[in-house]
């Protein structure tokens, strides 16, 4: 049970940590190489068009939502609960709860993370 919010906690940053990373390409190409490039004179569309089709789709802002939720049930609800059944039915170790409470100290901070950078 207690290996569970490592690994949540490993993948979960790895996974907020990119999806950063691609956002951050995204802006970069919105706002600065888009605007560095000529329209296309035959048919008036710019370069890097899809950085700005895409985010215009009505249903982006319940995908988003949806997106973390899905998030937050995979990197933090899950190992949570692991945590849970252990205190409730593992051994009273004190090194053992002490490993469990930094985990959730571990969790609770990407979840924090999770929802930050979470676009609105």
């Amino acid at each position: 049970m207690l290996a569970l919010p490592v690994v949540c906690v490993v993948l979960g940053w790895t996974y907020l940590v990119n999806d950063e990373k691609i956002s951050a390409i995204g802006r970069y190409i919105r706002t600065e190489l888009a605007s560095r490039l000529p329209s296309d004179t035959n048919t008036g569309h710019r370069a890097f068009g899809w950085e700005t089709f895409h985010r215009s789709d009505a249903k982006r802002g319940s995908r988003k939502v949806t997106q973390t939720i899905v998030d937050l049930t995979t990197f933090l609800i899950t190992p949570l609960t692991a945590l849970i059944v252990f205190w409730c039915y593992g051994p009273g170790n004190a090194l053992l709860i002490t490993t469990s409470i930094v985990e959730a100290a571990g969790l609770a901070g990407l979840g924090v993370q999770i929802l930050r950078y979470a676009e609105r």
